[in-house]
Parts: C-alpha cells; structure tokens; sequence
C-alpha cells in the first residue's frame, strides 16, 4: 500500500502521432461528429414534427436516436481537444463522468432496442390487442425506464469504483472506462464487484428477450404473407440495427479483455472506438431509408424546399 497516491488527474496513453497525422485525424474526426449530429437531428426533427409519426416505434427510434447524440458527445469533444493539445489528461472526475456517459449510452442502447423488440412482438403477434396494451401511458413508462435503468446502473458502478484506492494515473486508452479505471486500483472491492456482476446479469437478460422476440417473429412470419410483409418492412431495421450494436460493442468487449497487445496503436484505438462510430451513424440511415413514413416524410420536405426554391428564383427572374 506505500505506491497509493491521491489521483486527480489521469493521462490518456491511446493517442501517440506526428502533428500531422494530428491535423488529419482531426479534420476526420470532426466529419464524423457533424455526420452523426446532422443524421440524428433530421430524424429527431422530423419525428417530433410530423405528428404522423407519433407511434411507439418512432418514439423509441427518436430515443435511440438522442441516446446516440448522448454518448458520442461523452468521445468526441474530449477527444477533438485532445488532438489540439499536447497534453492528453483528464480529471479524475471528468474521467469517471466521461467513462458515465459514454457505458450507459450503451446500456440505453441495449435497453431501447429490447422496448422496440416487444413493440414488434406485441404488432406483429397480437395485432388485436395492439393499440390497448401500447397506450400512451405504457410508451411513456417503457422509454422512462429504459432510460433510468441504464443511467442507474452505470451510476452505481461509477460510485463504487469512485470509492477504489489507485496505484496509478495512465490509462492506455482514448478514454477513460470503469473497466480501465479498476484494472489500476489497488485492490477490487467486493461492492463493486457485485455491482460489475448485477449489470452483467442485467445486460444478458435483455439480449436474452431480443433473441427469443425475433425468433418469435420470425417463426410466426415464415408463412402469412401479411405478416412477412410487415416483418420485412418493420422489423429487417431492426435487426439492422441490433446487428450493428452487437457487432461492434462485442468486437470492443472481447478485445478489450482478450485482444493481443503486440498490434499497431491505430488497430487498437479504432477497436476502442468502433462503436462509438457505426452504431450512431448507421441507425438513422438505416431507418430513414427503411421505414417508408420517414422515408416520404424526408424526401416531401426537401421537394417542398425545391418547389420555394424555384419559385423564389420565378420570381427574381420576373424582377
């Protein structure tokens, strides 16, 4: 125990370039950001909007959309900052708010994708009962908790983590995670412990009711035709979408614990980062290309602007 220091600042190893390769991963990164704000945004907008579209898919779907915004905006400010400066530390507190944000936008994830798994499973199934049992005040509920569950559980495991003594101040990544925050404490705790095993328990339960939903579905789809017709039209982004999320936070998850170290740093900071990437750029395409109401909804707003375009050129001309 002579090693434990009091930390209240933490450096960043993940990020090691020349200025250049700074200048360009920055011009990058930045792309990326505005891409996955502007695509987010038009489908929240345009959700919001058109009162049309509010039913519990597009509700959830406009969730997952803000829980997308939520967690990148826990990476890529911090890490747009960090190519800027020299120096790549963190507070000890904003660590730990950073390593907050950025697993309960994952936990959110997890949990809006298993609400719009029983969405599909109550429309499709019991079409009958459908608009009795997704009431206004059962949708409100389902995106509540949704909500609270994730944020409570990450919270708790900030908490207890907050709580470990540190024998050290590097962590080799571009940001900072309870699991790298715990690999430098002196010791486990047996509260968080429990804690990191509730979670887990929690999180499986959730993959386990998506799985057995969409086996439901798909099962009871193979032959209706009306029912494989809106399977495919409903629930295919879906499962784009679940595919897309497993994919790349299970690549980060089993690299993290179990990839080999011997590998380039920009392999490693890319499978740190993937998912942070993908999952919030390709839903909003995904479902706004899919989805036929917000596909017309989209394509009818940028015809009427094309219309008043034209007719304000109409009429500057006749001036």
């Amino acid at each position: 125990m002579d090693n434990v220091s009091v930390t209240s600042l933490f450096t960043l190893l993940g990020l090691n370039c020349t200025v250049e390769q700074k200048v360009t991963l920055f011009s990058l990164t930045l792309l990326c950001y505005l891409i996955i704000w502007i695509l987010n945004i038009v489908l929240i907008i345009t959700i919001i909007v058109d009162k049309g579209l509010h039913e519990p898919m597009y509700i959830f779907l406009c969730n997952l959309c803000i829980n997308g915004l939520y967690g990148t905006s826990g990476f890529y400010p911090k890490f747009l900052m960090d190519l800027l400066s020299p120096s790549h530390v963190i507070s000890y507190a904003g660590c730990l708010l950073q390593s907050f944000v950025i697993h309960s936008s994952t936990g959110c994830d997890l949990s809006v994708l298993a609400v719009m798994a029983y969405d599909r499973y109550v429309a499709i199934c019991r079409p009958l009962v459908y608009h009795s049992v997704m009431t206004k005040q059962r949708v409100s509920l389902l995106v509540f908790f949704s909500w609270l569950l994730p944020l409570y559980c990450m919270f708790m495991n900030t908490i207890t983590i907050s709580q470990s003594k540190l024998c050290g101040s590097h962590i080799h990544k571009l940001y900072c995670s309870n699991w790298l925050i715990g690999k430098i404490a002196c010791s486990a705790t047996t509260a968080n412990s429990a804690v990191v095993y509730f979670n887990i328990a929690f999180y499986a339960s959730h993959s386990f009711f998506i799985a057995w939903s969409y086996m439901y579905l798909i099962r009871m789809c193979i032959k209706p035709q009306t029912n494989r017709s809106k399977f495919m039209q409903t629930c295919v982004p879906h499962l784009l979408s679940l595919f897309t999320y497993s994919f790349a936070v299970i690549l980060e998850l089993m690299y993290m614990r179990f990839g080999p170290r011997d590998v380039s740093q920009s392999l490693q900071n890319f499978m740190a980062i993937q998912f942070l990437i993908f999952p919030p750029i390709l839903n909003p395409l995904i479902y706004g290309l899919k989805l036929t109401k917000i596909r017309n909804r989209i394509l009818g707003v940028i015809h009427d602007r094309g219309k008043d375009q034209k007719c304000v050129d109409k009429a500057a001309e006749k001036r």
